[in-house]
């Protein structure tokens, strides 16, 4: 109709026409504007770069505060997306997560320690690597499933089996980054209240044959003894220590030293079967989501400042 309003037209449309006809206002707009265009590329480009540069020299230099600093970002930066695009799911489970890693981290940072508390760290953080593994996977899954076109034969809409499959892979990997990190934290922590291992290198405290440096209890224990009831390991510098322990202290926290001597500890050794080797490529892919999620918005941010300061659109 003459008299209809353009924006009028667009409601009218479907989701599909609406973009395209978006798409060709938004390159009507920028037609003509190649040199521009190409300055802001070499300048993202550049800032990539540089930042990028800057980054591996910080964590190289200082790691504690380079991961501390991403930690943080990690635990903001989405919480801010979700508030504005009121994402309310991801920000229930946001709120389950922290509420139990606060009180876990809290548990692990008391002095004294108690002497369950680094197993119900343990168990904790290793809930959250197994779980976010797993959704990692399935989200995988369904995206495959979708670019495949399996979703026709069931009837699912290609759009509704890869939005789950995106949030499914999104939560997953969030979750196990955050994860590990909270897990590298508290064992820090615990391993320095225990007493045994120090920055120094050199061992604050005696360990005795049948006690255990990640949890302090005693290796081996009668059935009317209180203690734990669990198989053992043995590192190649010789200390032994419940194999549950050593695991969550090298796997999930990241730890790949003895918890006593500090030597390094080789983890393809604590791998019992082919499959567990996928767990060390899944921690590589979770480091790079870390960059992703953590620095890409403040480098991307940076360069619309660039931009915007040189009068780029």
């Amino acid at each position: 109709m003459a008299g209809l309003h353009p924006q009028d037209d667009l409601l009218k449309m479907t989701h599909t026409e609406n973009w395209k006809v978006r798409h060709e206002r938004l390159h009507m707009k920028h037609q003509g504007h190649k040199a521009m265009h190409a300055e802001m590329v070499l300048i993202l480009i550049a800032t990539l770069v540089v930042a990028q540069i800057v980054l591996v020299q910080w964590k190289q230099r200082h790691h504690r505060s380079y991961n501390l600093v991403t930690l943080v970002q990690m635990w903001v930066v989405p919480l801010y997306f979700t508030i504005k695009l009121y994402w309310w799911r991801f920000l229930s489970m946001w709120g389950m997560f922290s509420v139990i890693t606060s009180y876990v981290i809290f548990r692990a940072t008391r002095k004294p320690l108690a002497c369950r508390t680094p197993r119900m760290v343990y168990k904790w953080f290793l809930l959250i690597y197994k779980l976010s593994y797993a959704v990692g996977v399935l989200g995988y899954l369904a995206i495959m499933f979708t670019m495949f076109g399996f979703n026709v034969f069931f009837r699912i809409k290609a759009e509704d089996s890869m939005d789950v499959g995106v949030i499914m892979l999104f939560y997953g990997l969030y979750y196990g980054v955050m994860g590990r990190d909270f897990a590298e934290i508290c064992s820090d922590y615990m391993a320095s209240t225990i007493g045994y291992y120090n920055k120094g290198g050199m061992p604050s405290r005696s360990l005795t044959d049948d006690i255990c440096a990640v949890c302090g209890q005693r290796i081996l224990v009668d059935v009317e003894e209180e203690g734990f009831i669990e198989d053992t390991y043995q590192l190649s510098c010789g200390h032994i220590f419940h194999e549950f322990c050593i695991r969550g202290w090298c796997i999930v926290g990241k730890k790949q030293t003895c918890p006593y001597c500090n030597e390094k500890v080789d983890l393809k050794r604590m791998m019992n079967n082919p499959w567990e080797k996928t767990h060390v490529l899944y921690g590589q892919l979770l480091d790079w989501l870390r960059y992703l999620v953590a620095w890409q918005p403040i480098i991307i941010g940076i360069v619309h400042g660039i931009n915007f300061t040189l009068g780029l659109e």
